[in-house]
């Protein structure tokens, strides 16, 4: 049964604006987690950000981390417990700004853990400051002008940029600004625990989302942001993946 509320999440309601992303978001890991049959022995760290009370609402094992080093401490415990599945949730402030050194170093050493990456473009718990992946001529409180590629350098594309290094098993970016972007990202987040269940090494999956309240937009217009500004500048798709048939990375 698809319709029903997985096990994985607790039924309440959660604190996220209208429009949002992370409820989806929240769903899909959480089905991935019960279709894998992985919720009694899945232990997952909470971000600071929008997410920072995702231990509310998901029925795992928890711990806060400080900002950005979500990828440390999940690496500590994934190395304890090694018969544990481990996953990080993380916007684009804590893991590509404050976070960026822990995720790329973590990456870099194929730590066998699997890492949500939730990408709205923005600053979103803190008032809608610029972020690591805002888009060019994007207004935020920090660029009201518009983020300049001189001034404030052009956005981080976290999937390109690791994809780079010898360590990671799989990458991939998805979105959940439609019902077949939705399909597509249960299916990664699906795989990137599968890689991990494997013992493959480290696994992420960006994710592209909505946030209409910084934003400034409706969550209509929200939608059409992600479709066509977001998706122009991080493309979606498959950027590494070594759990292929033929064995190469992709």
């Amino acid at each position: 049964m698809k319709l029903a509320r997985p096990q994985t999440l607790y039924d309440v309601p959660t604190h996220y604006c209208g429009g949002c992303g992370h409820g989806i978001i929240h769903r899909l890991v959480a089905q991935a987690i019960d279709d894998l049959g992985i919720r009694e022995k899945t232990i997952a760290t909470a971000p600071v950000g929008c997410a920072v009370l995702f231990y509310d609402y998901f029925n795992v094992d928890m711990i806060e981390c400080p900002h950005g080093r979500s990828p440390a401490a999940a690496t500590a415990i994934k190395r304890v417990r090694p018969d544990n599945i481990v996953f990080t949730y993380q916007g684009d402030g804590d893991l590509a700004s404050i976070g960026m050194t822990e995720t790329i170093h973590t990456a870099n050493r194929s730590e066998n853990i699997t890492v949500i990456f939730v990408n709205n473009a923005i600053y979103g718990m803190t008032g809608g400051q610029m972020a690591p992946t805002s888009l060019i001529g994007q207004k935020t409180t920090t660029s009201p002008y518009g983020r300049g590629a001189h001034g404030e350098g052009k956005p981080i594309r976290v999937c390109e940029l690791l994809s780079t290094l010898d360590g990671p098993a799989y990458i991939e970016r998805v979105s959940v600004a439609s019902p077949a972007d939705i399909i597509k990202a249960q299916k990664a987040i699906t795989k990137a625990f599968t890689c991990q269940v494997e013992g493959k090494g480290f696994s992420l999956v960006e994710v592209l989302s909505m946030c209409p309240t910084d934003w400034k937009l409706s969550p209509a217009q929200a939608v059409d942001f992600v479709n066509n500004d977001m998706k122009a500048v991080f493309p979606l798709g498959v950027f590494k993946d070594i759990t292929s048939v033929s064995g190469e990375n992709t």
